[in-house]
């Protein structure tokens, strides 16, 4: 359990950080902004999936093919 909090705690922290420097990346002219700010957008969905719960599926069949 502790393992798993950590974890989500490192990620989370990377999505802050990750925010901020979204945010940061309209003041700057060094770097086309807009291939920064979809990396950071690709590293961060990465990221957030990698917190939602996952829910196992259980799928039942049941009747026959006919």
């Amino acid at each position: 359990m502790t393992q798993t909090q950590e974890r989500t705690d490192v990620i989370t922290e990377a999505v802050a950080l990750i925010d901020r420097g979204l945010t940061g990346m309209l003041d700057r002219g060094l770097v086309s902004t807009d291939e920064v700010a979809n990396l950071l957008l690709d590293v961060r969905s990465v990221l957030v999936a990698d917190l939602q719960p996952q829910v196992p599926v259980d799928l039942e069949v049941t009747g026959s093919a006919n």
